[in-house]
C-alpha cells in the first residue's frame, strides 16, 4: 500500500509531524511505502484560481514544488494530511495544499455523478493538534475538509485529533495518543 504524508507544520519536529512520523513508522512495518513532504520547506503558490485544471489540463498548471506533491498523492492509496490548528484553522501551509487540490476535480464537477479525477477508494487520515485544551473549540475544522476529500473519492477517513498540546514534548509524554496513531495504522493496512 501506499501512503503520502503531507506535513503542514513549520515545525519539523512538531506535535502534529511526530504522530505523523509514528504513524508511518507502524505503517511502513507492516509493509506500507511511504513518502513524507514537509510543506514549510517547499515553494509553493497558492491556487490562482485559473480554472486551467478544468479547462486545458487535468492537472495543476501551476510548476512550482507542490507539482510532484499533487501527483504523488494522486497515486497513493492513503494521504496522511498533519498539522497544527493556527487561529482556528489548518496551517497556511496546508491550506495551500489543499486549496491546490481542486484540480482533482474534473471541469463539470458540480453536476457529474463522479467529480474527482483520482480513483475511488482512497483512505484518509487527518492528524491535527491544537494548544487549547476545550476539545469544543475548532472542531469543525475535520468535517469541513472530510467533506472535500470525500468529494475526491476519499471514502475512509479517520481523524486523530489531540487538545492540549502546545509545546514539542507534549507528544512525548501522550503514549494514549501515540497508541491512537499506531492502532489506526494497523486498522488501515490490516
Amino acid at each position: 500500500m501506499k501512503i503520502v504524508c503531507v506535513l503542514g507544520s513549520p515545525r519539523k519536529t512538531g506535535n502534529s509531524a511526530t504522530l505523523a512520523g509514528h504513524f508511518l513508522q507502524t505503517a511502513n512495518a507492516l509493509g506500507a511505502e511511504s513518502q513524507s513532504f514537509l510543506l514549510n520547506g517547499l515553494r509553493v503558490k497558492g491556487c490562482q484560481a485559473c480554472y486551467s485544471c478544468k479547462k486545458n489540463s487535468e492537472t495543476c498548471v501551476i510548476q512550482d514544488d507542490l507539482t510532484e506533491v499533487l501527483a504523488a498523492v494522486s497515486e497513493a492509496e492513503v494521504l496522511v494530511m498533519a498539522t497544527p490548528t493556527y487561529y482556528g484553522e489548518v496551517s497556511s501551509q496546508l491550506k495551500a495544499f489543499i486549496d491546490r487540490t481542486f484540480s482533482y476535480l474534473v471541469p463539470d464537477f458540480l453536476s457529474s455523478p463522479r467529480p474527482s479525477r483520482l480513483t475511488p477508494g482512497k483512505k484518509l487520515v487527518f492528524i491535527i493538534t491544537q494548544a487549547q485544551p476545550d476539545e469544543k473549540l475548532f472542531a469543525d475544522v475535520f468535517p469541513r475538509y472530510e467533506r472535500f476529500f470525500k468529494w475526491y473519492g476519499y471514502t475512509d477517513c479517520h481523524l486523530v485529533r489531540v487538545c492540549g498540546a502546545g509545546h514539542e514534548a507534549d507528544m512525548l509524554e501522550r503514549r494514549d495518543i501515540v497508541r491512537l496513531v499506531e492502532e489506526t495504522a494497523r486498522n488501515i493496512l490490516t
